[in-house]
């Protein structure tokens, strides 16, 4: 949405609000959205400098790095809070946000749950006072007006509970980050974002796979406090065991119209045959496994071990791998096609199907960075021993089935 920006001197400008980004599943800093193909997130000067020094090689990998915004917390004269985003570099003094602008964030998202047309997947919504955390937090000073919450569950034929029909995810995330800001909140203060792709803007139903890549999560800049809880996580996840470990998920399920959800905490908690069932969770629609998604993916996983391979002295400490399809069930094929017939799924058409995108860079390393402590040879290791299980535990998807 577009907000006029009215000056005292009589110019008038425009802003962005921002929105939340619907399909986070995973991370700690909220992903905003800025237009429908652009998401935006507070800058970080060591993943700005990545992205604008990246490998050829990469880019297919990684989103399309589209500059940085400047942010602005803007208040209006009801206490309500919002983000407007302006390319103007050379603002000087207060946004005055129209009434129906400054519409809270969260409130926006009870419209439309999925950020789509109206047939997409249900979402029920319900409007409660802001948490007793936050007031405790902030005693006699209020945040957000309301919060919403994803309905607390679906009950199946059965009876039983099942998983909440959309990520809440996101909806933590963006209340921490907006918690984050305001603590800090002085009026004019401006803040930058980086613009980056929205990788899942040409999916209707983006089923989505967040893996946190590697045998070591801690930046070389980690507090030892800090490094000891990466190691701990790792150990204790099938970071070690296996080089990866899911981070969060959304699959879209065709049998009920709603998305299946997991988050990071649930990852954790995965042995190493749980990580193979949640890998093969993700690739099913609630009707049978997408067997048509195999191959691509195996195939454009391979690819990335490879570019990988040949990047000397990177190291992707604390990045995630995506993993999106779409949800949305695909024309009957016939027995001719390429994924049928287990062939190399290289055509165009097949690799469309998916996409494989590394993400989260604010601790990469690597040789010719302002920004590193210690400088590596050869390739990240870590992150190729994650790459290869995770293909190996797909091929053998792929050969049972």
């Amino acid at each position: 949405m577009v907000v006029q920006d009215s000056w005292d001197t009589g110019d008038t400008r425009f802003g962005v609000l921002l929105e939340p980004f619907v399909h986070q599943v995973g991370g700690h800093v909220s992903m905003m959205k800025y237009d429908e193909h652009t998401i935006c997130k507070p800058l970080i000067s060591q993943e700005q400098r990545f992205y604008e020094s990246l490998p050829l090689a990469m880019k297919q990998f990684t989103p399309q790095y589209k500059g940085t915004v400047t942010v602005h917390l803007l208040k209006d004269s009801r206490g309500h809070f919002s983000l407007v985003a302006s390319p103007l570099s050379d603002n000087h003094g207060s946004y005055d946000v129209s009434p129906e602008s400054s519409v809270m964030l969260l409130q926006k998202l009870q419209k439309n749950g999925s950020g789509h047309n109206n047939d997409l997947p249900l979402v029920q919504w319900k409007h409660t006072q802001l948490t007793q955390s936050l007031k405790e937090s902030y005693p006699g000073k209020t945040l957000l007006r309301t919060e919403i919450h994803v309905s607390s569950f679906m009950e199946n034929t059965n009876g039983n509970q099942t998983e909440k029909s959309c990520s809440p995810w996101r909806l933590r995330c963006h209340k921490e980050h907006l918690t984050r800001m305001y603590s800090e909140y002085q009026e004019n203060k401006m803040h930058r974002f980086l613009l980056l792709e929205n990788v899942v803007s040409k999916y209707k139903y983006p089923c989505i796979l967040d893996l946190k890549m590697g045998t070591r999560q801690h930046g070389d800049d980690a507090s030892e406090e800090k490094k000891a809880r990466h190691i701990k996580k790792c150990e204790q996840s099938t970071s070690a065991s296996l080089g990866v470990r899911i981070c969060g998920m959304q699959v879209y399920q065709a049998d009920s119209n709603l998305f299946l959800c997991k988050d990071k905490y649930y990852g954790r908690k995965l042995s190493t045959d749980g990580f193979r069932q949640a890998l093969y969770q993700f690739l099913h629609n609630g009707l049978h496994l997408r067997k048509d998604l195999l191959e691509p993916i195996i195939f454009q996983l391979k690819d990335l071990l490879s570019v990988i391979k040949n990047q000397s002295s990177y190291r992707f400490y604390s990045s995630s791998l995506l993993i999106i399809y779409d949800g949305q069930i695909p024309p009957e094929r016939t027995t001719g096609s390429h994924c049928l017939q287990k062939t190399n799924c290289s055509s165009p058409e097949e690799l469309f199907k998916v996409d494989i995108r590394m993400i989260d860079f604010a601790h990469t390393t690597y040789k010719g960075s302002r920004y590193n402590h210690t400088i590596y040879d050869g390739p990240d290791h870590g992150y190729i021993f994650g790459l290869e299980n995770l293909i190996q535990i797909l091929q053998d998807i792929s050969d049972v089935e």
